[in-house]
């Protein structure tokens, strides 16, 4: 006996509309843009500095943004569903140090890396549980838990501080290690990347997650559950954390209070700079790997090229505003490509109607015999 899921079927069965499709070539086109701005950057920098592009030079460039394609990855589930987690960086950040006391004891890395997971995937289920069941504000309730992750990580961690010396010697030489110019945690990033990708494109559930940030009341009608969806991509979201917390833990072997303070806003703008809608229903995990490895390429591209990194912020603000203009640019095109195939559809339906195909008949009092037939059909 087969048993069918209706609502599966009406999210990832329905060709898109003309607009769905307009978005999604404009949004590829950004990711192209994205990675043709981040080549020339690269190759103008080569230019300038023949050492920038060394082995070692390639293999520090992906390492810087290994951490935040991690947690840009889970952080796009979210925004996807037209929510957002700005305590990704306290979730980085306690995580990371419990995995480094728990290491500090003698645990073993794996398990220390699966600890950082479960510790995060908790921070998540919080989120989650307050924005879908609580029907709280994802906002509120993201900088509610921002401060309380924070003010609980300062405490417990105090004025302690985890350096290399006091982790087991081959998790940090993993956190820097690799094959040739590749690290180790670029793959581990990679794969954690594809996967998410291949779930959204692939899996009803993660076509859903589009749907519902499209529009979150007609994706409830269409018997999608909003709330576990919602649930699901704050648990994903906060799961990616913690792993970038061990992963953070591995690439600097130096953890402290401070550690992921602030890195929610590069997060946000990593994601939105990559083509993620911050209103939901669009863009891709890929953009938002592309996000992050510009925005922490900037960072290295600067210094080689001698101008000083106080101009890093400044840039990224500027991305990210450009990023936003672009959004609206999309939305205002979109809403007239479906007003036009709307009112195209509505013309041609007054046309071709079987209303229009029936011969008027005039049944004035002055013509007796189209009073007859009036009657007659009457």
């Amino acid at each position: 006996m087969t048993v069918t899921t209706p609502h599966e079927t009406t999210v990832a069965g329905v060709p898109k509309s003309s607009g769905t499709r307009l978005a999604d070539r404009v949004f590829k086109m950004r990711e192209l843009a994205i990675l043709v701005v981040f080549l020339v950057m690269i190759a103008v920098t080569e230019a300038g500095n023949s050492q920038f592009l060394s082995e070692q030079g390639i293999k520090d460039l992906l390492l810087n943004a290994t951490i935040l394609v991690l947690v840009a990855t889970g952080q796009s589930l979210v925004v996807i569903t037209r929510n957002v987690d700005l305590s990704v960086g306290s979730t980085l950040g306690i995580t990371a140090f419990a995995a480094g006391t728990y290491l500090q004891g003698g645990g073993n890395p794996v398990l220390a890396i699966v600890f950082a997971i479960l510790l995060g995937i908790g921070c998540g289920l919080v989120n989650g549980l307050l924005v879908s069941l609580g029907q709280v504000p994802a906002l509120v309730v993201t900088l509610g838990t921002l401060y309380i992750i924070r003010g609980a990580d300062s405490i417990w961690v105090g004025s302690r501080q985890i350096t290399a010396a006091d982790l087991p010697g081959g998790f940090v030489d993993f956190g820097s290690g690799g094959i040739s110019a590749v690290p180790w945690l670029a793959l581990i990033a990679l794969a954690v990347l594809v996967v998410v990708a291949y779930y959204l494109k692939q899996f009803g559930s993660g076509r859903e997650l589009y749907a519902l940030g499209s529009n979150p009341e007609a994706a409830r009608l269409a018997g999608i559950p909003v709330r576990k969806r919602i649930l699901a991509a704050y648990t994903v979201c906060g799961g990616l954390a913690g792993l970038a917390g061990a992963m953070y833990l591995a690439r600097f072997g130096n953890v402290d209070s401070s550690t992921g303070n602030g890195y929610e806003l590069t997060v946000v703008s990593a994601v939105v700079v990559g083509g993620v809608v911050f209103t939901g229903g669009s863009g891709s995990v890929y953009g938002a790997a592309l996000g992050a490895l510009l925005l922490t390429s900037i960072n290295s591209v600067l210094p080689a090229l001698g101008v000083s990194s106080v101009w890093v912020l400044a840039i990224n603000g500027v991305l990210l505003l450009l990023a936003i203009a672009v959004d609206r640019v999309v939305a205002v095109r979109v809403a007239t490509a479906l007003k036009k195939k709307s009112a195209l559809r509505k013309g041609t339906a007054a046309t071709s109607g079987p209303a229009a195909s029936l011969p008027q008949q005039d049944n004035s009092p002055s013509d007796p015999s189209g009073a007859e037939k009036g009657n007659t059909h009457a």
